[in-house]
């Protein structure tokens, strides 16, 4: 298994956010973008150990990605949302753009294997359907694909990772926007174990939360008709597995908060007509 370097720097715990991946990942950009470009880094292997990282206080935040524009939900981290119990204190989303990278004196022609996380090679299709003679090669990380070429520089091989990545590792981009989509985003939760207070940004707050309803005709409609009779706007619903209860399931809501009286109201509706209510956060969006 490949391991992660952590970069040197402060060791400060009480300021450090974790994330997956290595240093120029995507997630270490919606870290920067949420938090500033002077937070403390602690890249993680795993999801898992990103939680782990928060839960041993090793860090104050966790960064992770929960919802891509083309590949969908990360499910991992929608379990983990409610098996660890951390606060939504914050919220990013990040236009995802695939550069090929390479290292110094590695030209195009060159190119036979490039490594890359399987989701980024995936949407990148159409630039392997058009160089059929290139390898799509996964790897367990688009930056760390990058940090692999800089360790072994490979003669015939390449990289597809973000542009921060090309200049954290002293790659060269030989082509830019792989993607076969531009409008190809990634949605990021800022974790906290306690949530932040409330701020004075305008615009609507938003909330997240999960509930399950019991398995009997019009539980689900009940249950959403809480939200639509008060007039809040409901942004996603996504229906995951109850853990333990073979086919029940858990439906996790986000929704916009204009008035926290009438929110209150819907939850407290909520609460009498489901068996399970947890609210995940309430936070405003980073633009």
């Amino acid at each position: 298994m490949a391991r992660i370097t952590r970069p040197s720097g402060r060791n400060n715990s009480s300021s450090r956010v974790a994330f997956q991946g290595e240093p120029g990942a995507f997630s270490h950009a919606a870290a920067l973008r949420v938090l500033g470009e002077r937070a403390n880094l602690l890249p993680c292997i795993s999801f898992r150990n990103v939680f782990e990282s928060l839960k041993s206080d090793s860090a104050r935040y966790a960064i992770i990605p929960i919802e891509n524009t083309l590949h969908g939900s990360v499910h991992e981290n929608y379990d983990y949302l409610l098996d660890y119990g951390f606060v939504i204190s914050g919220e990013t989303s990040i236009r995802i753009s695939h550069q090929l990278i390479t290292m110094p004196g590695v030209r195009f022609r060159d190119v036979k294997r490039v490594f890359s996380h399987p989701v980024a090679l995936n949407q990148c299709k159409r630039f392997f359907d058009e160089h059929k003679e290139i390898e799509a090669i996964p790897y367990y990380d688009t930056a760390g694909s990058v940090k692999l070429l800089k360790q072994q520089q490979p003669k015939d091989g390449a990289a597809i990772a973000s542009a921060v990545a090309a200049e954290t590792y002293g790659g060269v981009i030989l082509r830019r926007n792989l993607e076969d989509i531009r409008q190809n985003f990634t949605r990021f939760f800022l974790l906290t174990k306690r949530p932040f207070s409330a701020d004075s940004a305008t615009g609507p707050q938003k909330s997240s939360l999960v509930f399950a309803t019991t398995n009997t005709p019009g539980a689900l409609f009940r249950a959403i008709a809480c939200f639509a009779l008060r007039d809040i706007n409901l942004t996603k619903i996504e229906s995951r597995p109850f853990r333990g209860k073979p086919w029940e399931y858990l439906f996790y809501v986000d929704f916009l908060v204009s008035d926290e009286k009438i929110a209150q109201s819907a939850l407290a509706n909520l609460k009498e007509c489901t068996h399970f209510v947890k609210l995940l956060g309430s936070y405003r969006p980073t633009p």
